[in-house]
């Protein structure tokens, strides 16, 4: 018996949970159609995880092949981390840089420059990681 075939009760009981699961949620964007508005749902997620597998992981992978080739090997684990952290924090911070969500009417929604702060968080990131890289290399072995 090969090993994709000899699944135990952990493999088989998690899968029933995690289709359980699924199915709840789509019974409830269902039976709630209003708030949920189940075409938009629909639209929203295949448009993600095709955005995801035709956008987003050709550009990690490629970026990552970058690093590989362009960084040495003892700095290419903090040019890693550094990246993947300001990607994550420039995804986040997406909306709010872009002002989705600012009221005309209430000058209090987003009242922050999104744009300035993300730099400024990104290029604390980097300097961190850095140094912490650089404090790692100079420490005797």
């Amino acid at each position: 018996m090969t090993a994709d075939r000899n699944r135990g009760w952990l493999f088989w009981g998690s899968a029933a949970a995690g289709w359980a699961l699924i199915l709840w949620g789509v019974r409830g964007a269902l039976r709630h159609s209003v708030d949920t508005r189940p075409g938009e749902l629909a639209r929203f997620l295949i448009g993600g995880a095709l955005i995801h597998d035709l956008l987003v992981a050709p550009v990690a992978l490629l970026a990552g092949l970058a690093v590989a080739r362009v960084v040495r090997p003892h700095w290419r684990a903090a040019v890693q981390a550094a990246a993947v952290i300001s990607a994550c924090v420039a995804l986040v911070a997406y909306p709010l840089v872009r002002g989705y969500g600012r009221a005309a009417n209430n000058p209090t929604s987003l009242p922050h420059n999104y744009g300035w702060n993300l730099a400024l968080v990104v290029s604390a990131v980097w300097v961190v990681t850095l140094a912490v890289a650089a404090v790692a290399r100079a420490r005797p072995r």
